[in-house]
């Protein structure tokens, strides 16, 4: 029986897949996208942006004339994936931009690979095009380019990422995305509604609500009420999500910090008249007190069991995902197996988890008793085989149910689906390997599960 073990680096997205070929004469544009969801919408931005221009959009290096490399810098070990992606790249095409949030540390990229021809940071859109336009003129067919297309997408067509905002205003102690992406801003209401509006239109059956910390989405624009239809609606998360739950498509949230008025989400998940998945994607990182406020954290483990108590009670049907840091300096035995005490009661359905790395500029490199890496890896294991029998036991409980799922892909072998439990790429995976033949990516149809294991289920049309 196959395995699909979930995502547990909580910084990637799923991988880009790149559109059509180019025409004869065309300039062309490659694009290697690392990091997070954040920055794989960052991507597709700047491929629209470039395919409106006349650009054709390379799936490799030999054919393109320059190659744009949208960097992570979420941990040293994602900066380290980022130059070598970058020195992939000027070894395989010798023309490279680089973006992203590394970026936001030009001398570390030149430092390593001083032939790159531009460095940009995060969201910095027009700088991108600027330094494409000087490498590769734009030689846009009037006939064919310069069209208001629908945007480009590195997702599967049925699914698409919605970022709600920019930016962050917490202060972990861990983490320097503040410091490259920004404080919190957030986008009026109308302006996501009307993107999610299109997206919907264009046949997108999914839609993956992504920023640094959803919960707090509106907070700084003052939760202004914008124009919408016929009416008005605020820029807040909760107001959001009742009006994005009423166009027909499922839409999942994503980076949700546990804040008192995330319990007004639930009862709109419970509602079958509303699209919104009853799924949250909270980062908790940690539960012991002590550690949390090392990470300058809030220190509610307790609180958070209520509230997660609360959100069953609600909509009993709730999946919860989360990610944790396993090593954190100062992490002591007695500290790690609270943890694992919390994880029985909370009881979360998915579970990532990344043991703990100093990242260039972060406050908690200087904190003192850092945990040895073997440490690290034997709580990593430790936590997983945890959460590994939760989730199997909670997947089981599914067997003989019937659930709706959407379809990923169809091959010779059967159908990949996901049930509202499963977000795409990092979560589990429901197959059908029979009567699968007129499927199609895309469509929802209703299974009975009849087979599961520690990450996955198996199940047939009904």
């Amino acid at each position: 029986m196959a395995l699909n073990p979930p995502n547990l680096r909580p910084d990637l997205a799923p991988a880009a897949r790149l559109p059509e070929a180019a025409r004869p004469g065309q300039p062309t544009i490659g694009m290697v996208s690392l990091g997070c969801p954040k920055a794989l919408v960052d991507s597709e931005r700047i491929l629209t942006r470039l395919r409106a221009e006349g650009y054709a959009i390379s799936p490799d290096y030999t054919g393109a004339e320059a190659v744009i490399v949208n960097t992570c810098g979420f941990l040293d070990s994602a900066k380290a994936e980022s130059l070598d992606a970058i020195g992939e790249a000027l070894e395989e095409n010798g023309r490279v931009i680089v973006t992203g949030c590394l970026g936001a540390e030009p001398e570390y990229i030149t430092g390593a690979h001083p032939k790159v021809l531009a460095v940009t940071g995060p969201h910095q859109y027009e700088q991108v095009l600027d330094a494409v336009h000087k490498a590769v003129p734009p030689a846009p067919d009037p006939f064919v380019d310069l069209l208001p297309a629908t945007g480009v997408s590195l997702t599967p067509r049925h699914y698409s990422y919605l970022k709600i905002s920019e930016g962050c205003n917490h202060k972990c102690k861990f983490c320097i995305i503040p410091d490259m992406r920004g404080k919190l801003a957030s986008r009026p209401a109308h302006a996501v509604l009307r993107e999610a509006e299109k997206l919907v239109e264009a046949g997108v059956k999914e839609l993956l609500v992504i920023s640094q910390d959803t919960s707090a989405y509106g907070l700084d624009r003052r939760y202004d009420v914008n124009p919408w239809k016929d009416g008005e609606v605020r820029s807040h998360i909760t107001d959001l999500s009742r009006e994005l739950g009423r166009l027909g498509a499922w839409v999942r949230l994503h980076y949700v910090y546990p804040y008192p008025h995330v319990r007004e989400l639930i009862p709109l998940m419970a509602d079958p008249e509303n699209g919104l998945l009853p799924y949250l994607d909270i980062p908790f990182q940690h539960a012991h007190p002590d550690v949390l406020r090392r990470m300058a954290r809030p220190a509610a483990a307790a609180r958070t069991l209520d509230e997660i108590a609360a959100w069953r009670e609600i909509c009993p049907e709730i999946t919860l995902r989360s990610t944790f840091i396993v090593g954190y300096p100062g992490e002591t035995e007695a500290e790690f197996q609270t943890l694992l005490d919390w994880m029985d009661e909370a009881q979360l359905d998915r579970v990532g988890c990344f043991q703990y790395e100093n990242v260039e500029g972060a406050r908690s490199n200087a904190l003192p008793d850092h945990v040895p890496d073997e440490v690290k890896a034997e709580r990593f294991h430790r936590f997983m085989e945890k959460a590994q029998a939760i989730s199997a036991a909670k997947l089981e409980a599914k067997v003989g149910q019937r659930i709706d799922v959407i379809v990923d892909s169809v091959d010779a072998e059967g159908a990949t689906c996901r049930t509202k439990a499963d977000a795409p790429e990092i979560d589990g995976n429901l197959f059908i390997d029979q009567g699968f033949e007129t499927l199609a990516p895309g469509q929802i149809v209703s299974v009975e599960v009849d087979e599961a294991s520690e990450y996955d289920l198996w199940g047939r049309l009904v």
